[in-house]
């Protein structure tokens, strides 16, 4: 039971990471490749933070920031330079590597007794339930702002800007500038998965955002499938769906360790499902009324 506790621990840690491609891909459909130095900037910046006694409510601002940065130079790149983005989170996502190796000092962190999230807040005796509870509060605090942010005028005219950018442009929206925010709040989500990560299990790693952007992409096209499933259209229903979709995932890895598929596989186990999902939405659901 823990083991399976454990995978839903590391879906709701991955959350961040699911939000901030949702944001890239779905709204500005803007394939960024960042995500995997941004996780581990936010890992990397939370355990130099906690390591010299630093309270985690206060490094949580430093890693949005941190990661806003990244994505901003991604959309910098973008955008100003007019390099295709994938190129250029390429470019930041390399550069950051080497960034985060020096803020760390070293290769690996660990983090064992060191005051963090979940052992500042004591909700349940039960360390695993403790660190559901807290996750849970977190997340929901987080998607409401970010459900709400896509709802207010700003926020329309980021979707617009992925939707159809030469029509926001002829409306005055600069839409240069709404990609730079776009891709710095989503780096900012990403490096928060990172914060929430390093905390929980407990060490920080240089190599643990290599590929890390396929977890988040699987998520939202997990989504994606129950959006196109249901017809939904609802943008607080999307979000929710991008977070169970994040939860899915990891169940759907921890499973298939329970089954005794060899660890070494778990990483072609893991292509082959995100290609499963990729399939699923193209076909046609029709029969289902729009939520």
């Amino acid at each position: 039971m823990d083991f399976y506790l454990f995978a839903v621990l590391q879906g709701l840690c991955f959350s961040g990471i699911a939000l901030g491609i949702y944001i890239s891909m779905k709204i500005f459909n803007i394939p960024d490749i960042t995500t995997d130095g941004s996780y581990t900037l936010g890992a990397a910046v939370t355990a130099i933070l906690l390591m010299h006694h630093i309270s985690a409510f206060i490094a949580l601002p430093l890693v949005l920031i941190a990661g806003a940065i990244s994505g901003a130079l991604t959309g910098l790149i973008h955008t100003k330079l007019k390099i295709n983005a994938l190129l250029a989170g390429i470019l930041v996502m390399y550069s950051l590597y080497s960034i985060n190796l020096t803020i760390m000092g070293r290769s690996n962190l660990p983090l064992i007794n060191v005051p963090s999230l979940f052992s500042i807040l004591n909700i349940s005796s039960n360390t695993n339930y403790n660190s559901f509870y807290i996750l849970i509060v977190f997340i929901t605090i987080t998607t409401t702002i970010i459900g709400y942010l896509l709802k207010t005028d700003f926020g329309i005219a980021m979707r617009a800007t992925g939707d159809s950018e030469t029509m926001i442009r002829s409306l005055g929206v600069n839409t240069d500038r709404m990609k730079i925010i776009g891709l710095a709040l989503a780096n900012a989500l990403t490096a928060v998965s990172g914060y929430l990560m390093s905390q929980l299990q407990g060490f920080t790693d240089i190599s643990m955002g290599i590929g890390i952007v396929i977890v988040g992409l699987g998520s939202v096209i997990i989504a994606e499938t129950f959006i196109n499933l249901f017809n939904i259209t609802s943008v607080w229903l999307s979000l929710g769906l991008v977070l169970l979709g994040a939860v899915i995932f990891q169940l759907v890895l921890a499973i298939t360790l329970d089954l005794g598929v060899d660890a070494n596989l778990l990483k072609l186990v893991t292509a082959a499902f995100v290609l499963i999902i990729i399939i699923i939405p193209k076909l046609k659901f029709n029969f289902l009324p729009k939520i």
